[in-house]
């Protein structure tokens, strides 16, 4: 009976969070999803030409290319990243930064690195949520109109989301025999599954946003480390993919997790 007390007070507070933050939690979760493109972007302007000798290095393909490359990282990131934040043209906006990622995949070998591949894709995860949310943001215009099966596309969007998002969290898992990493591998995992199968999900959602930015700032703290020194440009690009993956976590919280979850087939039990 405690345990359900307690379960019920730690949902009854997420309630209470999302009640009080509902009018600015989907501005700060868009906020923090677009943060990596946005410093990427920004980073590709003041690296221009690193970037690009360093394509040319890997590919041979002469500056004409890598400069196209470094171009089009610039232009999609921040034309991209304006969009999402003015709330215009999202779902072409999300499509651009999709090719983003699929081009950064190829051009820096990210295939071939398991961790920062699922980083990526954790990342579009994120998008995908951002693209439920504009679908559902397109059709409220409609509202009380009557309609069969029109929001599948977007519930089966924000299952998607969810799952890809969980991949950030498996990269996180230490595989040693200390209780600190025993036991933040098995509350880590439980949670990583309840947001993924969608039970519990507003409060395991935001219990993940707490714990990966605690984390971020813990582990990524770029700021502490001199600018010239490679381990900074290291740890900003982690804190800004991490910052996108807590961003994804809080449209979930914000949007709740969808048709295609248990919360939702609870209320047809």
């Amino acid at each position: 009976m405690g345990q359900n007390d307690l379960m019920s007070t730690a949902e009854d507070f997420a309630d209470q969070f999302l009640r009080v933050t509902k009018q600015y939690l989907p501005h700060v979760a868009r906020l923090c999803l677009i943060s990596t493109f946005l410093e990427d972007g920004i980073r590709m302007w003041f690296q221009w030409s690193e970037q690009r000798d360093y394509i040319d290095a890997t590919w041979s393909c002469g500056y004409f290319l890598a400069s196209i490359f470094v171009f089009l990282n610039l232009f999609g990131q921040l034309s991209g990243c304006i969009l999402v934040l003015s709330r215009n043209f999202v779902q072409y906006a999300c499509f651009g930064l999709f090719g983003i990622i699929a081009l950064q995949t190829i051009a820096y070998s990210i295939l071939w690195d398991l961790k920062f591949l699922m980083r990526n894709l954790a990342l579009g995860g994120g998008l995908l949520l951002l693209l439920a949310e504009s679908r559902s943001e397109g059709k409220s215009m409609f509202a009380g109109v009557p309609t069969m099966r029109e929001s599948s596309p977007k519930q089966y969007m924000q299952l998607g989301g969810r799952v890809l998002l969980v991949l950030m969290f498996m990269t996180l898992l230490h595989f040693d025999v200390s209780f600190f990493s025993i036991l933040q591998n098995i509350v880590g995992t439980a949670l990583i599954i309840l947001v993924a199968i969608g039970f519990k999900t507003k409060l395991a959602a935001l219990t993940l946003v707490i714990w990966l930015f605690a984390i971020n700032i813990y582990f990524n703290a770029f700021w502490t480390i001199p600018a010239y020194k490679p381990m900074h440009d290291f740890l900003k690009y982690d804190f800004f993919q991490t910052m996108s993956v807590i961003g994804g976590l809080l449209l979930v919280v914000a949007l709740g997790p969808g048709g295609v979850s248990m919360d939702e087939k609870k209320k047809e039990w």
